[in-house]
């Protein structure tokens, strides 16, 4: 969960529709300077999809009683169940797109490692200690994903990883707070380069609902984008279902951007 603070109100943005966004990003990538995905309703399919394994979760989501609130995401108490989610995104889900659930995948454990590397700013942390349960998790899924690497292409398939942490940055920077600048960096442009190498992109914004990109990514000029949230008062809730009953009837929001 997403999780934002207004004077008069908490904002909650699941991660499914976080991860909805990343893939509206992902399928209009592509222009003269930008190569498009490859093989690409995989890779869109694999962006949009990329955060599902929380969809569960989201139908239950966590309360913290020494706050009185829903923690953000990278606070969400660990759970053998959320790795069990996130084996069946990635082997249910998408079982019908091996290549996509690779991705998907090479994405979850790439959380835990830094991102691989992929992404050199905004910098991604990396754990100091995990849960040997999660340590097992990545240390099986990354063998497996060594396999399905060399069988797919690794050069092209660790290029379609990097754009998938470029796009998830992205959604990010629309969801976690107000439009600010801000640049990813590298930014694949083609295919196969060197393992993650690329160019400088920033986000500049022109107004509170629109960014300029530079260099522009998209194939089309403008391109908008949306999401939806949810809009909670600002409280302290009494107990976990006083929590999820307005979490249930908060109403849905639906968030414009424009990219220029």
């Amino acid at each position: 969960m997403i999780v934002r603070k207004e004077a008069d109100a908490t904002i909650l943005i699941a991660q499914t529709d976080h991860s909805r966004l990343v893939g509206q990003l992902a399928a209009h990538w592509g222009n003269d300077a930008f190569v498009a995905p490859n093989p690409y309703e995989s890779v869109a399919r694999a962006a949009a999809f990329h955060d599902f394994g929380w969809l569960r979760y989201e139908t239950a989501p966590a309360f913290d009683p020494s706050t009185g609130e829903t923690p953000p995401f990278f606070r969400a108490p660990f759970s053998e169940r959320q790795l069990d989610a996130y084996r069946w995104c990635k082997d249910e889900l998408l079982a019908d797109d091996p290549y996509a659930g690779t991705l998907v995948g090479m994405h979850r454990t790439g959380l835990w490692r830094g991102r691989y590397g992929a992404i050199t700013h905004p910098p991604h942390p990396i754990p100091a200690s995990l849960p040997p349960a999660v340590e097992e998790f990545i240390d099986r899924a990354e063998t497996v994903q060594a396999l399905e690497c060399s069988m797919s292409g690794a050069t092209q398939m660790w290029t379609n990883y990097q754009l998938l942490q470029v796009w998830d940055q992205l959604g990010l920077y629309f969801t976690c707070q107000d439009p600010y600048p801000q640049y990813i960096e590298p930014v694949p442009t083609e295919y196969p380069p060197k393992n993650f190498v690329g160019v400088r992109m920033t986000m500049t914004p022109k107004s509170a609902t629109q960014v300029k990109f530079t260099p522009y990514p998209f194939d089309i000029k403008p391109l908008s984008i949306q999401f939806t949230r949810r809009r909670l008062p600002a409280q302290r809730f009494a107990d976990q279902a006083a929590f999820r009953r307005a979490w249930f009837q908060a109403p849905l929001e639906l968030v414009t951007f424009e990219l220029v």
